[in-house]
Formats: structure tokens, sequence, C-alpha cells
């Protein structure tokens, strides 16, 4: 793309806020950049069948088409009856987009804080790799970039090795949301240490203990593989490994609380074994099962805080609630829509080490880090 600078952003359902900040932090950037939010109405039959009408041509621009299919506050009326979109619904509406322009535009690019399917990404029996299949369908259709957060498994772009597939990872931002709401926290492997809440989430925790210089544990976490109980395996065994949790604040990170209860559980053992202070950190909070555990938890002194990305729909319930922080990322976001644009390495903007460096600097703090430890 060179020097274009020519940036036109979508915002599709749900998104038109973080759509409008991107566009205020590109401004900052780049004053002398043009970036314009294109109109789309994104419209439904009395049927439920849709169509995507693009208000502004888009003829030989860098798009970048943001989209949120965790966004189940948007909804439509079909026969009568309101529907709540589901993620396959935002995922339909991204591909009539991208039929709309009908490929005028120089470059598309999709900005998916929340990768759709991404839970689905492997088979453990005789299951469908929806993941693995979306990736391909967009990459069919002409998608150039798609870039994600904290996606479950990044191995999922081995499905689509031809097109460009960046997973960001928050963790500059979550330390210095941590460390903004707490700046009494000390880190050090006296005072505090990660703990994965299963294996799943062994490399999210491993990657903030070493930018953090701390000690790290797990939980051991066995599911049952022979029923589904609301359509998940039921745990069976959740066991602690690692070293002594006495006294320290402990962090939980993770990329999803969904129904919340591998988590919960995990912070109540380690209170059990003295923890002083338990955080959580989290890129999507979804809450399926709603907050009530969280608050119960928080107001029994077993949980202090959640600290939970702005990259998809939070509703109200979770906002209010008195443990709930949030996680700003949208002028990370704008950084990388600059660097894609302009054809700079995004390998800066990824690498958070030096950043925390400097917040550590700023705040007149001091860490040891140990980056040969794992």
């Amino acid at each position: 793309m060179g020097n274009n600078l020519d940036i036109a952003l979508i915002s599709m359902l749900g998104m038109e806020e973080f759509t409008s900040k991107i566009k205020m932090y590109l401004e900052e950037i780049h004053p002398k950049g043009n970036y314009e939010v294109v109109d789309v109405n994104l419209l439904r039959f009395s049927t439920g069948d849709g169509k995507a009408v693009l208000m502004n041509t888009l003829r030989g621009k860098d798009v970048y088409i943001l989209m949120d299919v965790g966004n189940y506050k948007s909804n439509y009326t079909m026969y009568g009856r309101e529907v709540i979109m589901s993620p396959d619904e935002h995922f339909q509406d991204l591909k009539r987009i991208v039929s709309a322009i009908g490929g005028k535009a120089d470059r598309i690019n999709i900005i998916s804080p929340m990768l759709y399917s991404a839970r689905q990404d492997r088979r453990i029996s005789r299951e469908s790799l929806d993941c693995a299949v979306a990736l391909r369908e967009l990459e069919n259709i002409g998608i150039k970039n798609i870039m994600v957060f904290d996606v479950h498994d990044d191995r999922v772009q081995n499905a689509v090795p031809f097109m460009g597939f960046d997973n960001l990872m928050p963790i500059y931002q979550t330390v210095k949301a941590l460390k903004n709401v707490y700046p009494d926290i000390i880190y050090d492997e006296e005072h505090m240490m990660l703990i994965s809440p299963d294996f799943g989430a062994t490399n999210r925790n491993l990657l903030y203990a070493n930018e953090l210089g701390l000690e790290m544990g797990i939980f051991y976490k066995r599911r049952s593989r022979h029923k589904l109980v609301n359509g998940k395996y039921p745990m069976e065994v959740h066991q602690y490994i690692g070293p002594d949790i006495n006294g320290k604040d402990i962090l939980f990170v993770d990329d999803i609380i969904a129904s919340g209860d591998t988590m919960l559980d995990a912070i109540k053992k380690a209170k059990k074994y003295g923890a002083k202070r338990t955080f959580v950190a989290v890129t999507f909070g979804l809450f399926t099962e709603g907050v009530e555990k969280y608050t119960s938890a928080y107001n029994e002194g077993i949980l202090d805080a959640v600290f939970i990305t702005n990259g998809s729909y939070r509703r109200e319930e979770v906002i209010r609630a008195p443990w709930y922080n949030e996680v700003e990322i949208t002028k990370y976001v704008a950084y990388y829509i600059f660097c894609v644009n302009t054809g700079k390495s995004i390998s800066a903007i990824m690498e958070p080490h030096e950043k925390i460096s400097k917040l550590f600097e700023h705040k007149n703090l001091c860490i040891k880090v140990n980056t040969e430890r794992y």
C-alpha cells in the first residue's frame, strides 16, 4: 500500500463507538491522512433475509471492516418477532458487506477482536471445523488480512497460509489498567504471581509472567468426554500445581469468560490456599450465565477485580458490576491499521516489553524481568 493513508472504516452492528474512537486515534497518529467512516445499511426483510447497502463508493480504498461477532444486543424483526443476532448472523452480514463492495476496493481487511467460531478450532470426535471453514471462506471472497485479539488457538491460521492473520495480545493495555486501578501492587516474586486457570490458558499466562518477571502456577482441569451438559463437557478434576500462593496477589489470565465456572473455581481455591488478592484479566467477558456468581464472590472478599477489554460487547449488568474494570484497546487497533496501511512492520506494536518497562519507569517502580525462566 505504500503511504496511501486513504482509509475507509466500516462499522458493523455494535461497533459504532469502537470505530469512532479508532478514527479519532488515526487522526492523532497521522493528521494528514484521509480517514472516512463509510455508512452501510444492513437491512432485513420481514422474512429474516438480509442485504447490505453501501452509502459511499469504496473504489480504490483500503477498507477495514470492524466486526463484533459477540454482540448479542443487536437484533432484527422476523415474522413480527424480535430475533437476537447470533455470531452466525454477524458473519453472514460481513459477507454481505464484502459482496456489496463488489471488488472495487483496493484491499479489504477484517478487524474482528473476537474471531468467529474460534472455540470450535479442532476436532475431538466427529465434529465440524467451523473456524477453519470460516477463514477459508473469507480468503475465497477476497479478504487480504484479518486481525484478531487473543485467539483461542492461533494455529487456526494454518487453514489460510496465504491470507494475512495477525493475533494481537492486550498485555500492555491490561497491565496499564491494572497498575492504574491498583497502584500499590508490588511486581516481584515475593508479592505476586500468575496462575493459569487451566492448561489451555498456559501460553498467555506465560507471556504475562515473562513480561512481569513473576512465577506462574497452573490448575489442571479434566473434563468428562462422555456427556454434554448445556453445550459443554462438565469438569471432573480441577487441581492446583505450582509455587506457594500464600500471602501473594494473584493474577489469572484467560481469553474468554463464558459461564465463568472454571475461573471462579480457581479463584476460590487460590483464596483457600492463602491468596492475598485475586485479579482476573480476560479479553472477552461474555458471562453467558450472568454475573451474580462473580458479584457474590466479590462481596465475600474472594474476588477483587476483573479486567475486560472493550473488544466485544459487554452488557450493562457487567459494566455496572463492582468488580468490573475496562481495558481500552482502540488505540492499539488504530496503530495496527496505520502500520498495515503504510506497509510498516507491526512487530513494534505487538511487542509489549519496551512499553511495559517505560510504564513502570514512569510510575517510579522497578520490576525484575527474567526472560530466560520460561
